[in-house]
């Protein structure tokens, strides 16, 4: 299997399955000279990992990150860094029910049609558990990026189900089990849950992400724009439906003067375009949601074919998330930090004697 690589200066891969002995990742191109530990990167992993609340699945996973190499001394040496998170709460027995047979708005029919094998034990290497990698990967990401350019990265889960998000509060967002930063939604979400859970069923989510501080001048103008790569990264994570940059699919209804945002000697008056223009960063809030699926594996019956292609009826059983919303919130940072990493340094490559006159306008205008 190809495409377990992401990025070209700051190169991401990852290994393992839901339910093998190990997942891990390699990660090459970080600087040296960054310091970091384990701890670092285990404050994302400990919002990301599983059984933490009742909303999400009750497997239990400690998800400590180990970082085998390009590390000595606290501080990173430029060489590729080895990372590896033990499995501990597998329980492979939940999917026998469904080894001869493809989940419906799941990957095991792509899966086998594909490679004429999978590992039907949580969906192997299709499992969101692979994510945990790319947490870890993109704290390394975060630290570098605050560190060297003042970059924060801010996620939340800006809809679930018919529930919106109607403020924005990064202070709120780390202190409930939603990672929704609207306090007032907090009792709406907790009663919505607790029914879909016991109807068996599962709900799609909206998660948005934002960076602050990105310098101007990151991403290409033709094939690798930042946008492109941007929405490349969230597509990539597991449920992801659709992905939109700034205003997204509402240009459609916006005219030319509504939309554009105006510069001024004082900076931009709006960022309907989410902080990339002519996929180069314009120094602007880089502004991105995107929609994930409801998850397949539920315990409603249904109806689907089995691996010699008979209909036959079908429960899921095991532990999943109602919502695989709620824990991609820390994904979608993380994801988003690999990309800008991967551009902040490919501009510093190429572009870090470039000369220009025309001063930098504050972009800090609108960032949601």
């Amino acid at each position: 299997m190809s495409g377990n690589s992401f990025g070209k200066m700051f190169t991401v891969t990852t290994f393992g399955e839901s339910h093998g002995i190990a997942i891990g990742g390699v990660v090459d191109g970080c600087p040296p000279g960054l310091e970091i530990s384990e701890a670092d990167l285990q404050i994302d992993l400990d919002r990301r990992k599983p059984g933490t609340s009742r909303y999400t699945t009750a497997r239990r996973e400690g998800d400590e990150v180990q970082i085998l190499s390009g590390v000595f001394e606290g501080k990173t040496t430029g060489t590729s860094i080895g990372l590896l998170i033990q499995n501990t709460d597998q329980r492979s027995k939940d999917y026998s029910n469904i080894a001869d047979r493809f989940r419906p708005g799941h990957a095991d029919y792509t899966y086998h049609q594909k490679y004429g094998t999978r590992d039907y034990r949580g969906g192997g290497r299709s499992s969101a558990r692979e994510t945990a990698v790319r947490v870890a990967a993109g704290g390394i990401a975060k630290k570098f990026l605050k560190q060297q350019y003042g970059i924060e990265i801010h996620g939340y889960l800006s809809q679930l189900g018919p529930i919106k998000a109607e403020a924005v509060d990064y202070s709120v967002t780390n202190t409930n089990p939603f990672f929704c930063p609207d306090e007032s939604k907090l009792a709406a979400l907790d009663t919505y849950m607790r029914e879909l859970k016991k109807s068996g069923d599962s709900i799609g989510a909206k998660v948005s992400v934002v960076a602050t501080g990105v310098p101007v001048g990151l991403g290409e103008p033709v094939f690798d724009r930042l946008d492109a790569d941007i929405a490349s990264a969230m597509m990539g994570i597991n449920a992801v439906k659709g992905v939109e940059i700034g205003d997204g699919f509402d240009v459609i209804e916006q005219k030319g003067s509504e939309h554009r945002d105006t510069l001024t000697p004082s900076g931009f008056t709006s960022n309907h375009a989410g902080g990339v223009l002519g996929g180069i960063s314009s120094g602007q809030d880089v502004v991105v949601h995107m929609a994930l699926k409801p998850t397949s594996s539920i315990s409603v019956p249904g109806k689907t074919i089995d691996v010699d292609g008979n209909e036959i009826d079908i429960v899921t059983k095991g532990r999943h998330d109602p919502c695989v919303g709620i824990r991609a919130v820390p994904i979608a940072e993380a994801m988003l930090a690999i990309v800008l990493m991967d551009h902040c340094l490919r501009h510093r490559a190429q572009n870090a004697d470039v000369q220009r006159q025309t001063p930098v306008i504050n972009g800090n205008t609108s960032s949601s």
